[in-house]
């Protein structure tokens, strides 16, 4: 009996080992390179209200998707041979989307905080731009808001899910913050105001003075840009460690052979070009 109990425990362990050694392996698998091969597409998602970074263009009659973050995802997209498929989504759906495997990639001006570390995986930082946030108001409150305190009992607007959020949300004394998904709707609102002024970074803010320069102003609150607030990296599944190895490969290739300094120029040029 002894015996017979000893090969069933023998048995009964060697059976555990080689189950925990298929649930290793099976949690070990990564086809997210040959996934996307497969289907031939790589498919971006980005939230392209945010120039030079991504934006629409009418280009032959046809609109399509232009700026920075493109031009990089189309190199990535080269690099594992296939094409490329733009879905423009709200910003503040981008991460869900990704999880729920809508999109392979997010790039859109992502920064990699802490607090999205958490849900997904980011590459290596593919630009560092320099940039501040101010406030847009408008023009005829230019010398309004001077200091956080000048905007009690006030409405300021933000990007919803953005770091803009998370600076008014820290360093403004406005009553109501209002996030939004898209700046364009926010930008509507305060010239209609409804809104106090909006938070953005200055290079969003320059572009609506000098396509409307009797509309806004930039008030002179000051506001603190967190460092990391002006680097962007490309956003993965937490799973997907083969694509993840590849896009930072391509981006250190890039980056050597000075590919990511000439795509950002493309991009500003293109930006000059259709916001004519």
């Amino acid at each position: 009996m002894k015996l017979i109990h000893k090969i069933s425990l023998t048995l009964g362990t060697l059976g555990l080992v080689c189950l925990l050694a298929g649930c290793s392996q099976g949690q070990s698998e990564d086809k997210s390179i040959e996934t996307i091969k497969a289907k031939k597409t790589l498919v971006l998602g980005t939230s392209a209200d945010y120039a030079p970074f991504e934006f629409p263009i009418i280009k032959n009659g046809q609109k399509e998707f232009a700026g920075y973050d493109i031009l990089v995802a189309k190199e990535l997209a080269k690099s594992l041979g296939v094409s490329l498929k733009v879905d423009n989504i709200e910003f503040s759906s981008l991460i869900s989307e990704l999880q729920n495997k809508k999109c392979d990639v997010v790039l859109a001006g992502l920064t990699p905080t802490p607090q999205r570390k958490k849900v997904i995986s980011f590459s290596q930082n593919y630009c560092t731009y320099n940039f501040k946030n101010v406030l847009l108001v408008q023009k005829k409150d230019a010398n309004r808001y001077n200091t956080a305190a000048s905007l009690a009992n006030q409405s300021v607007g933000v990007q919803q899910s953005t770091t803009q959020e998370d600076i008014a949300n820290k360093q403004l004394k406005a009553s109501h913050i209002i996030p939004e998904s898209l700046v364009t709707g926010l930008a509507t609102e305060l010239s209609h105001g409804k809104l106090a002024g909006i938070v953005v970074e200055n290079t969003i803010a320059n572009d609506y003075l000098k396509l409307h320069p009797g509309q806004y102003a930039i008030a002179k609150v000051p506001l603190k840009t967190p460092a990391e607030g002006n680097t962007f990296a490309v956003g993965v599944r937490k799973q997907d460690r083969a694509l993840l190895k590849k896009i930072n490969q391509k981006l250190t290739e890039m980056k050597k052979s000075g590919k990511l300094e000439q795509l950002l120029k493309q991009a500003l040029e293109t930006q000059a070009k259709y916001s004519k």
